[in-house]
């Protein structure tokens, strides 16, 4: 074991030691004493255990794992929501690009973010104009924003939205250009620069 290791604290390994006792012992003819509704009820404080139900939990083995099943599972499920629309257990939290100088309406086909993360493509069609961000395959979090489905968007430097969804799994997210100036003409008027954001964030 390292030296430096974090060891627990004399009240944790009460604690510990105290829900093992409570865990482990065996209750003749124990069931779930309480639904599912109810723990998780009392779990996000919508509706606490009244006495009786709190008694009842305490004396039910059974009953006391599962609660600590549904709340290590909604623990999980926070954590994995967090990741998916922040990327924050990524450690990522945005990046950010400028419009090349000598970038014209005909030549303006890719941007790329300053940390060589993200790739901002720009396709001309009879149709118009579409968009397509995508994350560089060897950047740190690649594998799990394509994994998770990462929600993301694009700003132009002046804050307007140019796309906003999920990656798939190819790491893309593509859509209509959605401003009636050419790309390389719009970013010229609007800071030359734009920022890909997680979706959650402000």
């Amino acid at each position: 074991m390292k030296e430096n290791a974090v060891k627990p604290t004399i009240p944790e390994l009460e604690a510990r030691l105290q829900e093992q006792l409570l865990l482990g012992r065996a209750v003749a003819g124990d069931r779930l004493m309480l639904a599912d509704a109810t723990l998780l009820g009392a779990l996000d404080g919508s509706r606490p255990l009244t006495p009786a139900e709190r008694t009842a939990l305490q004396a039910s083995p059974l009953t006391l794992r599962r609660l600590r099943h549904l709340a290590q599972q909604r623990r999980r499920e926070a954590q994995g929501a967090r990741h998916k629309h922040c990327g924050a257990g990524a450690g990522w939290h945005g990046s950010r690009g400028l419009l090349r100088a000598a970038a014209t309406a005909a030549a303006l086909d890719t941007l790329r973010t300053e940390d060589g993360y993200w790739t901002l493509d720009f396709l001309q069609s009879e149709q118009g104009w579409r968009v397509v961000l995508a994350v560089v395959a060897d950047a740190p979090f690649a594998a799990l924003a394509v994994q998770q489905g990462w929600q993301v968007k694009v700003r132009d430097g002046a804050g307007s939205l140019i796309l906003q969804g999920g990656l798939d799994g190819d790491g893309e997210c593509e859509g209509a250009w959605p401003h009636a100036a050419a790309p390389a003409q719009h970013f010229q008027q609007h800071g030359a620069s734009f920022a890909v954001e997680p979706a959650g964030q402000d």
